[in-house]
């Protein structure tokens, strides 16, 4: 005789907390900070990957919602753009293109440009010279910019997360740009993920396009009063109209002492 069967494990309940996706170069702090004022209760986990696995992270359900550099496969995921980056070229202090505020890519054909193998601009043609190698990371490549091997371009924000007191940048004008979205498998548009787009929108906790309740409906005297009224029903107007200018009410002869009739 067998003993009694264990019981199957429950099913996978909800995730505990938000999981926020973010690549290299994007600061989510401000929508972080909203996002605890707004939902106290609600624990938000932030993941930061590489910019090229920003997608398969949502596809394989690692993360509710990711802010990624775009493209992104539309036919599975949902995505809303929210700002472009300038595009800059990081050089040497004291190399030839900081005499000027802003260069063109014609204006490094001769320079050697690094191409990392996780490159987030996509190009016709890549300006300068090829290098012998390609860098592994951004960052690997800025530390060949600061021995002098090559230069390199990518959006200004990375330029700005690998900072080096010896190195700096100039915005290349015609280079193409990277665009950042806020993106989401299209079959899990949850909850708490209509809570995070109204945040990065920039709605208010009360909008009514959010999924966040509106304010409780103002009872109907407060809101007549709110709307230039006084009494439920009857607009507002100069009181000298609303009373008889003798003192009595509209409509009646005023109460007051009058002259008095005489007896016939």
């Amino acid at each position: 005789m067998t003993g009694p069967q264990a019981a199957p494990p429950p099913p996978p309940g909800p995730p505990a907390a938000f999981r926020l996706a973010y690549v290299p170069g994007v600061i989510p702090g401000k929508w972080v900070r909203i996002w605890h004022e707004r939902l106290p209760g609600v624990p938000l986990h932030l993941r930061d990957v590489a910019a090229a696995d920003a997608s398969g992270v949502l596809l394989r359900g690692d993360a509710d919602a990711a802010l990624l550099r775009l493209p992104v496969d539309r036919t599975v995921l949902s995505a809303i753009p929210l700002y472009t980056e300038t595009t800059v070229v990081v050089v040497p202090k004291d190399h030839v293109v900081t005499a000027a505020d802003e260069v063109s890519a014609d204006e490094l054909a001769d320079e050697v440009v690094l191409h990392p193998l996780d490159d987030t601009l996509t190009w016709e043609q890549r300006p300068g010279l090829p290098a012998r190698d390609r860098p592994a990371t951004t960052g690997d490549a800025v530390e060949l910019v600061a021995a002098g091997v090559g230069l390199l371009v990518v959006p200004q924000s990375l330029a700005r997360l690998h900072h080096r007191r010896d190195l700096t940048y100039r915005t290349v004008t015609d280079a193409p740009q990277s665009g950042v979205a806020l993106s989401w498998p299209q079959d899990r548009t949850t909850d708490w993920v209509e809570d995070f787009i109204g945040i990065v929108r920039g709605r208010t906790v009360n909008s009514t396009r959010g999924r966040r309740p509106a304010a409780q409906e103002q009872p109907q005297e407060t809101r007549s009063r709110a709307g230039g009224s006084t009494r439920r029903g009857k607009p507002s107007g100069n009181r000298s109209t609303d009373r008889n200018p003798r003192g009595g009410s509209p409509g009646r002869r005023g109460t007051g002492r009058g002259t008095r009739r005489r007896r016939s």
